[in-house]
């Protein structure tokens, strides 16, 4: 009870956060309606590729929201926020705030308390929405275009499992693998067998069925060759490893990071880039709190007239440069080798002290 009505707060906290969230609401609604709005624009290049339709772009447009949503939250809640904000102290509501014992710290718990919902709603959004729709969206798409999934390789895709290299020439949005080849190696790096098959579809607990089978048997007696119309093959390949190829580490879940994590380190393969996605998932949602701090600042004082316009513009460029610098410093980490946590707290921290110097720096103003 005591916990529920140090969330809740005082009258003051619930119209702080009323116009926080009206703010928040309003500017994310509006960058996600962007952002939609132009992949719909990318898409319609694409209109009538093997029966690509208009509302099937709809659709994709649709499944893909989720994903942008999470990627702009951060941003949506320092915009938000600053406009709220802004427009109490235009209307010098802060001000009488402040004069009726509200100060600094309190001001910034009653908005750390609004951004544990926001927490709480990006960390849902990117753990069980985004990871789904994302997925949907791309299968969607591929099956409207008739598409196969493409690699960087002419070859097709080329994964290793632990003695085994395989070549998958086509994964179709079904999961079903086309024209597939297992090379078998022994314990000396030596090929000893060579299976090719037509057609391997999933069956259960990583077992696959493989169509047209033709084996090639390398021994020191010769070489032998065997078909089988049926086989069954046991892999650590499942449609979630799979899956992999059509979505983008950052917009995975974590179990399936984590699982896709050690397939990898079994198989002795880089790891960097989805360990930063890993620890990126862990520590995002909790940007919006940096957010709501790095705008805190700006409601200490009243702006001048036409000062909203240039704090919304400072807002807007202060959440790109953010969005910017987590990017850089993710695919900075990866090349350099530096360790994941740093990569992806890096940005956050230094927001956070860019906040709490201005915040310093304001408060001495005043």
């Amino acid at each position: 009870m005591k916990l529920w009505l140090w969330w809740q707060g005082t009258l003051l906290d619930r119209y702080l956060a009323r116009e926080v969230l009206y703010g928040t609401g309003l500017i994310f609604s509006a960058l996600l309606f962007l952002f939609s709005f132009f992949d719909l624009i990318h898409e319609l290049n694409d209109i009538g590729k093997g029966g690509y339709a208009l509302w099937q772009i709809g659709v994709f447009v649709a499944l893909a929201m989720p994903s942008h949503a999470y990627e702009l939250f951060p941003i949506a809640t320092l915009i938000g926020t600053l406009y709220g904000l802004t427009n109490l102290a235009q209307h010098s509501e802060i001000t009488v705030m402040r004069t009726s014992g509200m100060s600094r710290k309190r001001l910034g718990q009653a908005l750390m308390r609004i951004g544990a919902i926001f927490v709480i709603i990006a960390f849902v959004l990117g753990e069980f929405i985004m990871p789904l729709s994302e997925e949907a969206a791309q299968q969607w798409r591929l099956k409207a275009l008739n598409n196969v999934v493409a690699t960087q390789f002419r070859s097709g895709i080329w994964i290793k499992d632990k003695g085994s290299f395989i070549n998958i020439h086509e994964m179709l949005p079904d999961n079903s693998l086309h024209d597939l080849r297992i090379y078998e190696f022994d314990l000396n790096r030596r090929l000893n067998k060579i299976s090719t098959a037509h057609r391997a579809i999933y069956l259960h607990d990583h077992q696959w069925e493989l169509n047209e089978v033709e084996r090639t048997i390398f021994s020191p007696t010769g070489v032998t060759v065997e078909r089988d119309d049926h086989v069954h093959w046991d892999s650590v390949l499942s449609p979630q490893v799979m899956s992999t190829l059509l979505v983008e580490p950052e917009q995975m879940a974590l179990w399936n990071l984590h699982t896709y994590i050690h397939h990898l380190r079994d198989n002795h393969q880089q790891t960097l880039r989805y360990e930063v996605a890993q620890w990126s998932k862990i520590f995002y949602p909790f940007s919006s709190l940096v957010m709501m701090l790095l705008a805190l600042p700006f409601a200490l004082q009243r702006p001048r007239a036409g000062a909203v316009g240039f704090r919304i513009m400072v807002g807007i460029g202060l959440g790109l440069g953010f969005y910017l610098s987590n990017r850089f410093f993710s695919y900075l980490g990866q090349l350099e080798g530096w360790s994941p946590v740093f990569s992806t707290l890096a940005p956050s921290l230094s927001f956070l002290g860019l906040a709490l110097s201005m915040g310093f720096w304001m408060e001495r103003r005043a």
